[in-house]
């Protein structure tokens, strides 16, 4: 099932700093935001093999998730989360915001027979 980590950020008067160090836990071997989104929902799949970590760097939007046992929306609505998507986590991305960027780790390079689009009965 899907997990909401929370990233380490240091704060201070001259603003944030977030890390992602030690927390991922995978090699990340491909990295891609999404920006610009109006109204659509994008996503709409799983995957064989790849494991996904999901960090909404501006503005906001929601994650559905079903792992084919539990549903579960997730807000990402702070640089400071971060969305764990194991393969089994069916997913959607909805309701971004006008400013929102989604930044997506992945530990596989993009393969189209990863992906499974079909969602669990």
């Amino acid at each position: 099932m899907a997990k909401l980590l929370n990233l380490k950020t240091f704060t201070d008067k001259r603003g944030n700093l977030t890390v992602i160090e030690k927390i991922i836990p995978f090699d990340i071997k491909r990295i891609f935001y999404i920006y610009g989104v109006d109204d659509s929902v994008r996503g709409g799949h799983r995957h064989h093999r790849t494991i996904q970590a999901a960090i909404c760097i501006r503005g906001k939007c929601t994650i559905f998730n079903d792992d084919s046992t539990d549903q579960e929306e997730f807000q990402l609505d702070s640089p400071d989360k971060c969305l764990l998507l194991e393969p089994e986590d069916w997913h959607q991305m909805h309701s971004f915001s006008e400013d929102a960027i989604l930044m997506v780790l992945a530990s596989e390079f993009f393969d189209a027979g990863d992906y499974i689009y079909e969602p669990y009965r």
